[in-house]
């Protein structure tokens, strides 16, 4: 039954485009070179990626480079954009300190070191993994990293007041994309 509804609804999809990340205050240079052992760019993500009833929800381990001086605060956003909904679903939002340059596979998880998780579009803190509608196709998830020019406060507790207390203090941007399908 729900193969046959993600069939039906596989021409809808959120889109890059009406993502909060694709706003202005999310704009800056493309310097932050992101990467995965586990996945290449545009790649299946592993099985063990995937989240609960389709994998083992274990997080893939994530590293960037070129954090541009003035960085005080990292943010990593996963996101999927093809999700049948009115704006891609985020999946995990996560403040990391700038010393890290790199998370380990599973490390994605409250209680982990240099990392602070507010809650995501899913009700949930941590690691949420793809878990696409089967028949509705392949899935975009979207492994952004951000430099942040200044702490962000423990206040937000959700992904939108987090997004708007860093919205324009963004000073440099990386994305990974990897694909799941069931």
């Amino acid at each position: 039954m729900t193969a046959l509804l993600g069939r039906a609804l596989r021409g809808i999809r959120a889109g890059a485009h009406r993502s909060p990340l694709s706003a202005g205050g999310f704009d800056a240079p493309d310097s932050i070179t992101v990467s995965s052992a586990a996945f290449i760019d545009g790649g299946p993500l592993p099985r063990s990626a995937a989240g609960k009833g389709a994998g083992d929800n274990v997080s893939p381990p994530l590293r960037w480079d070129g954090l541009p001086p003035g960085t005080r605060q990292v943010l990593l956003v996963i996101d999927d954009v093809d999700v049948p909904l009115p704006r891609p679903l985020m999946h995990t939002v996560a403040l990391i300190e700038p010393t890290l340059d790199d998370v380990a596979a599973g490390a994605l998880r409250p209680g982990s070191a240099g990392m602070r998780f507010v809650r995501a579009d899913l009700g949930h803190r941590g690691y949420a993994g793809p878990r696409p509608i089967p028949g509705h196709g392949p899935h975009r998830y979207r492994f952004h990293v951000f430099a942040v020019d200044r702490p962000i406060p423990d206040t937000p507790v959700n992904a939108k007041a987090l997004l708007a207390a860093v919205s324009g203090h963004v000073l440099a941007r990386g994305v990974l994309t990897g694909t799941y399908e069931r």
